[in-house]
């Protein structure tokens, strides 16, 4: 039998919980220690701490605190670590608790976090899932149905006091260059709401001060949403500190590549089954400074699709350098575009984009101006046919229903 060694109460605050924390910084303690060759459970809140509710208000979506995320699992030590190795974590298994079989995707107000097509949806919306199996489907975005891609969108080890120290000023330099921007440039460490597992006293209030915010993807791993690192998987994590100190969290039911709508995953609560095992000097050996990932070879299985593309010209005409950012929104959009024409609105589209497993791909980087961005929608999680034929498109929804938006605040 497998043993659970970080557990959650969905019942009681995440801050209550001292194995959790909502920053990096390498003093956090560890909470739990394990050994080469071990396999373990651990639960973990959804990235919110449960602040998304299962209801047709985004208002929890619009008023969300940001600066709470990602609540994460551990830090978890491992024996024999030490900076310079490769910690090897094989994803064994995932899933959502029995008692929470659902998830939420959200549209983020451009005021309060925004998101990838945030001038297009510049307000709150949500949608909520419903898990069958390894299938899910939404109340919200009829005519969709397809097989889960559970993985963890926040997995990484603990920072050294360089790496943290140089993270906060390169993103502090960034921030500065527009500090007025809205969404910010960048997440600054925040100490009014961080939560540092068990560091106490005066530890605990310098480290909040200091502790790096867990929204970027960083050197060490962190928040980087690749949807293939689902059970089966495997990831090469390289060490900074002693113990190595793995955190786990923000579990994902199903995404599309990019996630975005920022929470643009099938969010939810549940457990993740991992081993870990370590390959001494393992970052000299093989010059590693970024995770390496080894996806599973466990993939719903969808082979046919509608690839669109998309260029470096934006929305209002304009020319970019091979900015594949730009490419990859217009990809997005075009797609959005096409499935209005079978009866969902722009926001539905959106949803099943950031839902789905979608492909992302960078196609073309050397014909100047324009690099080229596709992405690859699978035909087969619709209940109608999307193709085009000389026929035209069938309306298959009369917009009786849609994602819920915000109402705006009094």
């Amino acid at each position: 039998m497998t043993d659970t060694i970080i557990k959650i109460d969905l019942n009681k605050s995440a801050y209550e919980h001292d194995n959790v924390h909502n920053r990096w910084h390498p003093d956090i303690p560890m909470v739990a220690t394990v050994k080469p060759g071990d396999d373990f459970i651990v639960e973990c809140f959804d990235w919110t701490g449960g602040q998304i509710k299962n209801d047709d208000d985004a208002s929890d979506v619009r008023d969300v605190d940001l600066t709470q995320v990602h609540f994460l699992s551990g830090p978890i030590a491992v024996e024999g670590a030490e900076p310079g190795d490769l910690l090897e974590v094989d994803i064994l298994d995932i899933g959502a608790f029995a008692e929470q079989q659902w998830g939420f995707n959200g549209f983020f107000s451009k005021k309060n976090g925004g998101g990838f097509l945030d001038n297009h949806f510049p307000e709150a919306q949500k949608s909520i899932w419903d898990f069958n199996g390894m299938f899910t489907k939404s109340r919200h975005v009829p005519g969709v149905e397809f097989a889960g891609i559970l993985h963890p969108g926040l997995i990484g080890c603990l920072p050294s006091k360089d790496m943290l120290e140089m993270w906060n000023t390169r993103e502090k330099e960034l921030f500065d260059t527009d500090p007025e921007r809205e969404p910010a440039l960048a997440c600054l460490p925040f100490a009014e709401t961080a939560h540092m597992g068990r560091m106490k006293g005066d530890d605990k209030t310098k480290a909040a001060g200091e502790g790096a915010r867990t929204v970027p993807p960083r050197e060490h791993g962190g928040n980087c949403d690749i949807k293939d690192l689902t059970r089966g998987a495997k990831v090469y994590f390289p060490v900074y500190v002693d113990g190595a100190g793995l955190s786990v969290g923000d579990l994902h039911f199903s995404q599309g590549d990019g996630e975005i709508t920022f929470c643009g995953a099938i969010e939810m609560a549940g457990w993740i089954h991992m081993r870990v095992n370590l390959i001494k000097d393992g970052m000299k050996k093989y010059d590693v400074k970024n995770p390496i990932f080894k996806p599973s070879p466990m993939v719903p299985k969808y082979d046919d699709y509608l690839i669109f593309e998309g260029i470096s010209v934006d929305e209002d005409g304009k020319q970019h350098y091979l900015d594949t950012s730009v490419a990859y929104r217009q990809a997005c959009l075009n797609a959005i575009n096409y499935l209005t024409k079978f009866g969902y609105s722009p926001a539905q589209g959106y949803a099943i984009l950031g839902c789905a497993p979608v492909q992302g791909h960078i196609s073309g980087v050397v014909d100047i101006p324009n690099s080229c961005a596709t992405l690859w929608l699978p035909t087969d999680i619709f209940d109608f046919d999307i193709k085009p034929n000389s026929d035209g498109p069938i309306k298959h929804l009369d917009g009786s229903i849609d994602i819920p938006l915000a109402p705006d605040k009094e």
